[in-house]
């Protein structure tokens, strides 16, 4: 069982996140509406996981990425995003993130999603 920090702007979506995730076996440790909310919430939680959306106010979820990574190499960040851009999913796996999911998401995909973030 793991602990995720989910991080989306939309409440509705960090609520549907949380029920899959939850039924999948694992728990929510924090939720951020934004990248820096994100970066300062990972520090204090130490998830096992981030669950992270890409366009988000304050600082997006590429940068996030940068800034988690470059604190706390071994985080394990899958991006869950509407933005399925060639350009935007290379920047993000580039930058550390281990698996790019376009929204919606159902259980079977974010499921397949945790699995890759943890081999």
């Amino acid at each position: 069982m793991a602990g995720f920090l989910i991080v989306d702007d939309s409440f509705l979506m960090r609520k549907t996140l949380k029920l899959i995730i939850e039924k999948l076996g694992h728990h929510v440790v924090g939720e951020a509406a934004d990248g820096l909310d994100a970066y300062e919430k990972y520090g204090l939680t130490t998830p096992d996981g981030v669950i992270m959306d890409i366009e988000m106010p304050k600082m997006n979820g590429i940068d996030s990425i940068k800034k988690i990574i470059a604190d706390f190499k071994d985080a394990k960040i899958l991006v869950v995003s509407t933005h399925n851009e060639k350009n935007l999913i290379v920047e993000a796996l580039k930058n550390g993130a281990k698996y790019y999911l376009i929204k919606p998401v159902t259980e079977d995909s974010l499921k397949k999603g945790i699995e890759i973030l943890f081999k």
